[in-house]
């Protein structure tokens, strides 16, 4: 594995304070519980996505101290459609956590950084480096795809040995003064993101084509390597979508762990016998089976099979959960197939 020739860390510091990205709403501060909150929202998920929610967090909750006094269903209300809901639960509890444990403070070092729930080396090394000029180095996706490349690191990621190794070599390419890391953290990561691509790389308009190993040996979209892939799955569910006349609709809270973990959610069934058997004759008899759908998550298909009837307003044994009024779902923290099909029916 060859090291780069000439100061890595001065030409990315460099390039980024001249065509980086700057104008984002989470960048140029030193607020690490806005860098903290920006880092976990865009884990898996797009800057253009991510601008909203981020937008309504800050006014919901400004400060972590908001956020760990809200209760999950608020925050869960405010994640929804966002995805991946783990990261919300996580969230919410690292900022209990940091209001418990730290007096409010995020820790300044990214080994104390890690010990806080959702919190991963790289995301504590970014909120570390960004805020307090710590010298770590960050690993997300983008940035292991610039590190490889412009090592040529071609050892299997999918041993940890090897993660481990790739961690020390990107260690060795930091800058060697604090004041340079949030700049070349930044600038690291809109490599990755903007020029550093995983397919068609625009190696042209990077600042360290000249010391790019896998730029000289013209295959950069060979890196990073991982032998293992996952396997997708598929799975179908019934879903009984209960609605009364005035509009409300019965959810009930998904345990945890399990598909929609924390969100409120028309119940579910395994199979299209077990929704029927779960219901009256005089509801059967007001059963409309709607088209069925795909929800595409990760690593599964879900093939969802909506089932709608209309109740009365009189009460019902339905076992766990409540009437939720168009007001109430609306705020609510749904899984994004089930308020497509609430916004959709005008429900």
């Amino acid at each position: 594995m060859k090291r780069p020739g000439g100061d890595f860390a001065t030409q990315v510091v460099k390039w980024q304070k001249q065509h980086g990205r700057n104008d984002l709403p989470w960048q140029n501060t030193q607020d690490p519980y806005r860098v903290w909150l920006s880092e976990i929202m865009l884990q898996q998920t797009q800057v253009v996505t991510v601008r909203g929610y981020f937008a309504r967090f800050l006014d919901k909750f400004p400060d972590v101290a908001s956020l760990a006094a809200a209760s999950q269903d608020e925050v869960m209300g405010l994640w929804s459609g966002l995805g991946y809901y783990s990261r919300a639960r996580n969230l919410h509890r690292c900022a209990q956590d940091v209001v418990a444990l730290h007096g409010g403070q995020f820790p300044r070092d990214a080994a104390t950084l890690t010990t806080l729930t959702g919190i991963g080396r790289s995301t504590a090394s970014a909120i570390s480096s960004l805020c307090f000029g710590e010298r770590v180095a960050i690993l997300d996706a983008n940035v292991k795809r610039v590190v490889t490349r412009v090592l040529g690191f071609d050892a299997d990621l999918a041993q940890s040995a090897n993660e481990r190794a790739l961690w020390d070599a990107a260690t060795t390419l930091i800058p060697k003064r604090s004041q340079d890391m949030a700049r070349y953290t930044q600038g690291m990561m809109d490599l990755g993101a903007t020029v550093c691509l995983p397919k068609k790389p625009n190696c042209a308009a990077c600042p360290v084509q000249a010391s790019c190993v896998a730029r000289k040996a013209g295959n950069p979209e060979r890196f990073p390597v991982r032998t293992r892939k996952l396997k997708r799955s598929s799975q179908s569910i019934w879903l009984l979508w209960l609605q009364r006349e005035d509009g409300a609709v019965w959810l009930s809270k998904r345990p945890t762990p399990g598909v929609w973990a924390g969100l409120q959610c028309f119940p579910l069934f395994d199979s299209e016998d077990a929704l029927r058997a779960a219901l009256s004759a005089r509801l059967l008899r007001g059963l409309e089976m709607l088209p069925v759908f795909t929800h595409v998550l990760t690593h599964k298909d879900l093939f969802l099979h909506p089932a709608r009837v209309e109740v009365a307003q009189e009460a019902m044994d339905l076992g766990a959960g409540e009437w939720f009024s168009p007001a109430q779902w609306e705020a609510a923290g749904l899984p994004a197939p089930i308020r497509k099909l609430l916004v959709s029916a005008g429900a």
